[in-house]
């Protein structure tokens, strides 16, 4: 008996030696040495071989100082390595820290990579709810520019508008929170912005009846993910803006969604965010006279601490056609007659480069870029808008020609600025769409007022509906344009070695020279080239990434371009890749 307790013991204690060994062996193989943790010091200066958030930093320049792949040698890229992400349409942004690679995929896998060859460090998978209704099924799966850095963690905004802190090390979660219910169409698509320890985020997916009251943007608590404020993008009861909804109870006021992530201004101490349309998309749906509507199609200047809109400007008022400006905010100092100016900068749909004080959101200049037909005039003193009455919708199922298009002008695609070149380069849809209102019950859980759009060429685009413009921005003229045949599918990228990089519908990933718009580089890849290319180094070595994949855009503007777009890329979820890009040893 005792030999066999002795026995038994032995074994036990063997078998939680081994347990811990394995335990140990596991932690070891997840465990990312030499974790660089990202504070707020270096949020505003960082390192530059890293790419730590969205834009690379706080004023979403999009730009990296990185000059070892130029106007010289781009030509001569080969690939590093690939790797295959989840199904869902393709606006991923890469985020590196110290040679590490954080990949979100389709708002619900985060991926820890080794940014030098691809390998698999950790894996994070949140289970999304079971998947009902057609709209809420397809807010579940977007990816966009859904995490963030901050300190050790890693911050994930979900589809089903969960915040979720992970250890960057590990992938372990530390907090997950719940921030609105997701089944009444509430979701992410935008990343969180880390700032002076919150995680702030803005709310989308208001464009269902139940979302009431529209959405909002909060900051949560970094090291606890407690809600420190809420602050709604469409004006309230009590606010003086409220009565620009024309006596709309708070229960009928919809929209406002916060698609996108926003800017930050350390200096100033303001955070920067646009919102979208009102809900339903036409006064027609709405069953409403003309009106603002505040705070939605609006550039919102927050105090981080409280969350207090301390200014905010309307870009478009009372919004007939679902034409967006909940895109980013680009942060510029530029030196105008001897003075220093804050500047934003930002483009919504209607392809129209708005420049704003930032300090105080007065309006300074705008410049259109695209075709369009929905605004009369923009007062060359104040801003304000007036629109084209001939456009707006006055009768069901009649179709009115509007442009652009509701996919852009510009949307989701992002800017880049050049500080060399103190030009911001545009990526653009040339096109238009036939719109018609439509007999639209409220559905709940599904998209409410959207109408029915079919796309249609520009007047005056030759069948060229991508296009890049570069704009000075000290004087808000078009200094370049650069036009081809499929839509502009990605966001752009700048960099020091005098370069401007995306991609098209069309599978062709481009490098143009920033000074002139010549085409440097051009390859086709496997699918169309969607979310955020971005750069960074490691080892002293420049690694160029770039997500492929099918996405909105591709699917939207297909018909006018159809020999251009892949089958494959006309459907929702297929092909999505990140292709990692560097030159040869021998040109380094």
């Amino acid at each position: 008996m005792m030999i066999r307790r002795l026995l038994m013991v032995g074994i036990v204690t063997i078998t939680v030696l081994y347990m811990s060994h394995t335990k140990a062996v596991t932690e070891e193989k997840v465990k990312i040495p030499n974790f660089t943790p990202v504070t707020d010091n270096v949020l505003e200066n960082p390192n530059p071989n890293d790419w730590l958030m969205w834009r690379r930093t706080y004023n979403s320049w999009g730009h990296s100082p990185l000059k070892q792949i130029n106007t010289e040698n781009v030509r001569n890229l080969v690939l590093a390595w690939a790797w295959t992400q989840e199904p869902g349409n393709q606006e991923a942004a890469p985020l590196v820290n110290n040679g590490i690679m954080y990949l979100a995929q389709s708002n619900n896998v985060v991926h820890a990579l080794d940014a030098t060859n691809g390998n698999l460090i950790w894996e994070y998978r949140h289970s999304l709810p079971e998947l009902k209704g057609s709209y809420v099924k397809r807010q579940l799966l977007r990816s966009r520019n859904a995490i963030a850095l901050y300190n050790d963690k890693v911050y994930l905004a979900t589809g089903d508008a969960r915040l979720i802190a992970l250890d960057a090390r590990s992938g372990k979660v530390v907090w997950n929170v719940e921030v609105a219910d997701y089944r009444v169409g509430y979701s992410y698509t935008g990343g969180p912005l880390a700032v002076k320890g919150k995680i702030i985020t803005g709310m989308s997916g208001c464009t269902t009846p139940d979302t009431r009251g529209g959405c909002f943007i909060t900051a949560h608590d970094a090291e606890t993910g407690k809600e420190l404020w809420r602050t709604h993008t469409l004006a309230q009861a009590d606010d003086p803006a409220g009565k620009t909804w024309n006596g709309i109870p708070m229960e009928g006021r919809l929209g406002g969604s916060a698609w996108n992530t926003g800017a930050y201004d350390p200096k100033l101490n303001l955070i920067f965010w646009g919102t979208a349309p009102p809900i339903p998309h036409s006064e027609l749906a709405r069953g409403t006279q003309e009106a603002a509507m505040l705070y939605t199609n609006s550039t919102l200047a927050l105090d981080p601490d409280t969350g207090k809109i301390l200014w905010y400007f309307q870009h478009l008022p009372s919004d007939n056609w679902n034409l967006d400006h909940a895109f980013e905010r680009v942060l510029v100092d530029i030196n105008h007659d001897g003075n220093n100016q804050n500047i934003l900068l930002t483009v919504g749909k209607t392809g129209v480069v708005w420049a704003l004080d930032r300090k105080i959101g007065k309006y300074l200049w705008s410049t259109p870029t695209v075709y369009q037909n929905i605004i009369s005039e923009i007062d060359s003193k104040t801003g304000a808008v007036t629109l084209n009455q001939k456009a707006k919708p006055r009768e069901l199922d009649i179709e009115y020609f509007v442009c652009p298009s509701l996919y852009g002008g510009k949307i989701w695609q992002a800017t880049a600025y050049h500080p060399g070149t103190q030009t911001l380069y545009v990526p653009l849809a040339n096109m238009c769409n036939d719109y018609k209102v439509v007999e639209q019950p409220p559905t709940p859980g599904e998209d409410y007022g959207r109408g029915r759009f079919k796309p249609r060429h520009a007047p005056d685009n030759n069948g060229m509906v991508g296009r890049i413009e570069a704009i000075d921005v000290t004087t808000g003229q078009t200094k370049w344009r650069h036009e081809r045949r499929a839509i502009i599918s990605s966001g752009l990228l700048t960099t020091d070695g005098g370069l401007v990089i995306g991609g098209d519908a069309g599978r062709r990933v481009f490098a143009l020279d920033a000074e002139s718009g010549t085409v440097l580089w051009e390859l086709p890849l496997n699918s169309a080239i969607g979310g955020f290319p971005m750069t960074y180094a490691v080892d002293g070595v420049q690694y160029l990434a770039i997500p492929t994949g099918s996405n909105i855009l591709a699917q939207f503007s297909a018909p006018l371009t159809p020999e251009s777009i892949p089958p494959v890329d006309q459907k929702e979820g297929r092909g999505s890749m990140l292709l990692v890009f560097r030159l040869p040893a021998v040109m380094r």
